[in-house]
């Protein structure tokens, strides 16, 4: 069946009624889109975020009218969004299979890898772990993702206690237990991603990961190593729990943050590691340290 798309762009405080408006107007769906690659966070639970300047996106089936589509939208719209309004036409196809042929094995480091469910593995003597895209919890594609991978491949925790604080997907607590890892405890306040971690740790044949809410995890429990891929605040704002986690002479990474903001996560955890300079990608950091003896 072939499709168009009535596109506009608005701010974020009117995008939930132009949606609303699609959807009366027929829209079979309607999509949000980041129209000025602001990066989007991970929100407290419950919190749905949205981008300041948005690109609605109505999806139509070619036989309703376009015209008339057009006319009502022109009558509704501020003069500003109306200005961005535009119809492009969608081509017949298998949606499923364009969306599977856009994501491919993503390597990290030399031996890690990402693989969708429908793909054959690049390197089958790697290390591949299966997990498909489109996850709400982090799939490997993020460059907060990318970095953690990067520098558990070349720092493989063998034998190590490890502990993934904000596990979401578990893609990390995964990757950790297949590269050696003799136990993992993966901790996140959203229960509906330690039910995610608990999926794909079983469709990876790993057994030895538990989940824990933060409130669940006992205080005592200590690591020799500690990843946390969420964001600068809670980071500052734990970083005396994570710092209580991790045994002497033990490893921290940390995730989520932003160039501008790393000077200031670097600093506050200076007080319990030996900091390391951050590894770049992007507008995104990773930093790593050792806990002081």
């Amino acid at each position: 069946m072939p499709w168009f798309q009535a596109r506009f762009t608005t701010q974020q405080p009117f995008a939930e009624n132009f949606s609303d408006l699609l959807m009366e107007l027929g829209a079979a769906s309607v999509t949000f889109e980041d129209a000025e690659d602001q990066p989007l966070l991970e929100p407290p639970p419950g919190e749905t975020p949205l981008w300041e300047l948005i690109n609605v996106v109505g999806l139509f089936d070619a036989e309703l009218n376009q015209q008339e589509i057009r006319q009502q939208l022109l009558q509704q719209l501020p003069e500003d969004n109306a200005t961005t309004l535009r119809f492009v036409p969608l081509e017949e196809q298998d949606w499923v299979r364009a969306w599977m042929d856009d994501f491919h094995p993503m390597q990290f480091g030399q031996r890690l890898w990402i693989i969708p469910s429908w793909s054959e593995p690049v390197d089958p003597e790697g290390v591949n772990i299966l997990l498909d895209p489109g996850l709400a919890f982090g799939t490997g594609t993020h460059s907060t993702t990318a970095l953690c991978l990067e520098w558990l491949d070349a720092h493989p925790p063998t034998g190590q206690k490890v502990i993934d604080y904000g596990c979401g997907s578990g893609i990390l607590a995964i990757a950790a237990a297949k590269l050696g890892a003799s136990q993992i405890d993966g901790v996140d306040n959203d229960p509906q991603a330690l039910i995610a971690t608990h999926d794909n740790a079983e469709k990876n044949r790993v057994t030895h990961i538990q989940g824990f809410l933060p409130d669940t995890f006992p205080k005592e429990q200590q690591a020799d190593l500690l990843l946390a891929n969420i964001l600068a605040g809670p980071l500052e704002e734990l970083a005396p729990t994570f710092a209580s986690h991790v045994v002497a002479g033990g490893s921290i990474v940390l995730s989520g943050i932003l160039q501008e903001q790393a000077e200031s996560v670097s600093r506050v955890y200076s007080r319990w590691f030996e900091m390391e300079p951050a590894a770049i990608d992007d507008a995104w950091v990773r930093l790593t340290g050792t806990k002081h003896r």
